[in-house]
């Protein structure tokens, strides 16, 4: 004899269509232009030092660099929902995330420059660095919340993972862990179809990414990850949710990744152009933008006006990263350890006296 023990559900959501046009039950604060222009901002900013960061790579200028063309809306929209006390634990893609929560740009130009004092990040500093294993930050992210818990603080930790990451252990110890223990975090996988090379159809025989949270007993769902108005609203409930005490969630958005996975990447050998140019179509910030005209008046001078914003920011941004003076060599030893070993406190003298004497030979 058999009998159903459990079924299960998963749950998209979508506020705002690839047309721009909004659904009458939009939540509460969609209609807030003045939010939604801010959040409209912060996505162009992104898209602007995207735009910079790949041209300075290419000029020799900055290191390997990922884009994050394509996927604003899902970062502007998991950030803002976010509270300045609650725990950001990115990937290498959240940019736009970064710079909502007070990452600046020159900081953030200086890590994919090489240089780790872009990572001392003087705005949000509980907020973890960005983090290139992949879905390594996972149990951090677990364990964050563990902390949270055991000194009783009102803050939740939200970690951001790609696609990729959702067949590595790591994600699934997490999530395991973050169920039994019903920890306050909540983990958001931007699915944009591609782990590098390897489609999505190739990592995964799942009908959705959200689903594999039914497996951990936490809740999961789906959201169009182009649509900032559903990606805020469904993010903001998964938060107030595990603030509460009700347990952690699993995230999944849908979005596509419009650039190479890094500038060291060519993706034309592994994806047509008639399928990118296809996604195009769904690009976050026209929809945004179309939305934005439509229900709150916002004019061609009003986007020339933000464009010529962002990019004086970034020139600033630029002038102020290329003018830095690079990192004495010696300062690679000096975040090692709370207090250097003997050893390597006279290796570090060694370096920092070569560095000198070839300084004053030059």
């Amino acid at each position: 004899m058999q009998h159903r023990v459990a079924s299960f559900e998963v749950h998209h959501t979508r506020f705002l269509d690839a047309t721009g046009q909004l659904a009458d039950d939009t939540p509460p604060g969609a209609a807030d232009a003045d939010a939604i222009r801010t959040l409209y901002r912060w996505m162009m900013l992104a898209r602007t030092f995207d735009t910079r960061a790949v041209r300075l790579q290419r000029t020799g200028q900055l290191g390997t660099y990922p884009s994050s063309l394509g996927q604003e809306a899902i970062h502007v929209g998991v950030a803002d929902a976010l509270a300045p006390r609650d725990v950001f634990l990115p990937t290498y893609r959240e940019l736009g995330a970064q710079l909502l929560r007070g990452v600046t740009p020159v900081e953030m130009l200086l890590y994919w420059g090489g240089d780790e004092r872009g990572s001392d990040f003087q705005g949000p500093r509980q907020d973890f660095p960005v983090c290139v294993p992949i879905a390594t930050q996972a149990t951090h992210a677990a364990g964050v919340a563990s902390a949270f818990r055991l000194r009783g603080e009102d803050r939740v930790a939200l970690c951001m993972l790609g696609d990729g990451a959702t067949s590595k252990g790591d994600f699934y110890e997490a999530l395991n862990l973050a169920g039994v223990w019903r920890l306050p975090v909540v983990f958001v996988v931007a699915n944009n179809r591609w782990a590098i090379s390897v489609p999505l159809s190739r990592q995964t025989a799942a009908a959705t990414l959200a689903q594999k949270a039914v497996a951990a007993g936490v809740h999961g769902e789906q959201v169009d990850g182009n649509d900032l108005v559903a990606v805020r609203h469904v993010t903001r409930q998964a938060v107030e949710r595990a603030r509460a005490g009700e347990g952690p969630a699993l995230i999944e958005c849908l979005s596509y990744r419009l650039g190479d996975h890094t500038t060291a990447d060519d993706a034309r050998r592994y994806r047509s152009d008639d399928e990118v140019s296809e996604r195009w179509k769904e690009d976050p910030l026209p929809r945004l933008r179309t939305w934005l005209n439509t229900a709150h008046g916002w004019s061609s001078s009003d986007e020339e006006q933000l464009v010529e914003s962002c990019t004086e920011q970034m020139d600033a941004a630029v002038k102020a990263y290329l003018s830095t003076p690079p990192a004495p060599p010696e300062s690679l030893f000096d975040h090692l350890y709370a207090e250097l070993p003997a050893a390597y406190a006279e290796q570090r003298e060694q370096l920092r006296r070569a560095a000198t004497q070839e300084a004053g030979d030059g």
